[in-house]
């Protein structure tokens, strides 16, 4: 799933990329591309993207989550609001059967929303795994993102919404 996103973001892109296993794929398929912006508020993002040389890594600050070495907070999103991205990449720990994208942090929610409206295109990696959990808290839905990628199909009615809203699956 992490090469096929890495193939959609082209060269000389800025990206914002948030917390997460699927995030973190992601930025391994990126250690050949050339002179990216990424910015993220993953310190293991930004460690994995100090392998390629060309990329400019800026790294979102605020509160440290031990756990996972997020940072997530107010100020984060505050550094986030400075920019325009070309892409963002997110993860999140749940998809609901509506579509919805659910997690269980609203500091770190707060931080993929914002990217999500400093973006011009949405891409969402998720495991089959994230359709069979469940989280309280919604990031945004499917019918905002511009492309999911997974590794496997959709449940029919979800693949009907995804056609219907413009989202783009790509199954890997």
């Amino acid at each position: 799933v992490g090469v096929q996103c890495a193939q959609s973001i082209p060269d000389g892109a800025s990206v914002f990329m948030n917390i997460g296993t699927s995030t973190e794929a992601v930025a391994r398929e990126l250690i050949d591309h050339e002179n990216l912006l990424v910015v993220t508020n993953n310190l293991n993002i930004a460690q994995i993207l100090t392998a390629n040389r060309t990329c400019k890594i800026i790294l979102a600050g605020g509160e440290l989550r031990r756990s996972d070495s997020g940072v997530v907070g107010i100020l984060t999103v505050e550094m986030v609001k400075q920019f325009k991205f070309d892409f963002s990449i997110l993860g999140c720990s749940a998809i609901d059967a509506d579509g919805d994208l659910l997690d269980f942090d609203g500091q770190e929610i707060i931080v993929s929303t914002t990217a999500i409206g400093r973006s011009r295109n949405v891409l969402v990696v998720a495991d089959h795994i994230k359709f069979q959990r469940k989280a309280p808290l919604t990031i945004c839905s499917l019918k905002d993102v511009d492309q999911l990628f997974t590794d496997r199909p959709l449940a029919d009615g979800l693949a009907s919404n995804c056609v219907s809203w413009g989202t783009k699956v790509v199954t890997a």
